[in-house]
């Protein structure tokens, strides 16, 4: 147990902030969901169970904004990686950008169909053919597997697009897995992509960061630590390991410029901070934007306030493509 001091502080009820839109002061009204309590990580059934009803709902969030996207989608297998191309109704052919998506859902959720759209809902993010990979997760395929898929499908877009054209993105645990898939094909000497996109990311497996005492109760999103799934995924491996928690990497051998979005109300608003502090430190290119009163994901698109995030990742994205 730590000996780290602790400050007490009383119980208090929070306003909504009256500065924000209707729309965003409607979703910080709502009721918080009960605390996830989950199995014990031996449990695979029970695991298996819990992330079926998860990914179901979540299908039906997403599922009508993913179809108004018009988009072709072809699922494809890419060494063995099942990966959904996406790519924008009219592309050009000779557009030759692919922007890397990585899927988020605690490491543990938000495969087959959930991944599919929300490839179609972060298509406004890349503006570009979009390559969703679907990689493989726990019970069955805990670490390193989710983490081979994704470098395996950043190696296969390699082989025809220069770095450059490439940008990889992700938000939560899509963005965990973002950052540890540049810190690893880095350190099996494949370049760098053009840029990566940070959304709310999971960077901190360990859970150290501040946040997660002062949000924990104040983010209606994520309602409870994630601890048990991060152990789930970790498979027995350090949860400090820096392709399990990337805040913990060694950025100054390379990292690609970065744009990091969070909330104030975010449980992992420290994961962001954080991050983009500790790229800052070895100096490379990272921009932060904080969404004010947003909790993990911000208001799920339904407030104009998510347009400011996305107008400032479509700028990113686009100045890093040229």
């Amino acid at each position: 147990m730590s000996d780290a001091p602790i400050l007490s502080v009383p119980a208090r009820d929070l306003p909504v902030p009256a500065h924000l839109s209707p729309e965003a002061q409607a979703m910080l009204s709502l009721p918080f969901g009960e605390s996830r309590d989950y199995p014990a990580v031996e449990d695979a059934d029970a695991w298996r169970k819990m992330i079926a009803t998860q990914d179901e709902f979540m299908l039906s969030m997403m599922a009508d904004r993913a179809a108004s996207v018009e988009a072709d989608v072809e699922l494809i297998d890419v060494d063995g990686v099942r990966v959904y191309d996406i790519r924008p109704q009219g592309h050009d052919p000779a557009d030759d950008r692919v922007y890397l998506e990585i899927h988020g859902g605690a490491l543990i959720m938000g495969g087959g169909a959930v991944c599919r759209a929300m490839g179609l809902n972060s298509l406004t993010h890349a503006g570009a053919r979009m390559w969703a990979v679907d990689y493989r997760m726990p019970p069955d395929h805990p670490y390193p597997a989710p983490l081979d898929d994704c470098v395996g499908a950043y190696r296969a877009l390699l082989r025809d697009h220069a770095p450059e054209r490439v940008i990889v993105g992700g938000g939560s645990a899509g963005g965990n897995l973002v950052a540890a898939t540049i810190l690893r094909a880095r350190d099996e000497g494949l370049p760098l992509p053009a840029a990566a996109v940070l959304i709310t990311p999971e960077v901190d497996l360990t859970e150290s960061g501040d946040s997660f005492a002062t949000n924990l109760g104040v983010d209606g999103v994520l309602t409870s630590l994630l601890m048990p799934a991060n152990l789930l995924y970790a498979n027995g491996h350090d949860l400090a390991d820096p392709y399990l928690s990337p805040l913990f990497g060694d950025f100054s051998k390379g990292f690609p410029p970065t744009i990091l979005t969070t909330g104030t109300r975010d449980l992992f608003l420290s994961n962001t901070v954080r991050m983009h502090r500790a790229l800052r430190a070895a100096g490379v290119e990272a921009e932060l934007h904080v969404l004010e009163a947003g909790g993990h994901g911000g208001f799920f698109g339904m407030a104009p306030e998510d347009g400011e995030i996305t107008r400032e990742v479509r700028s990113f994205v686009a100045r890093h493509w040229g």
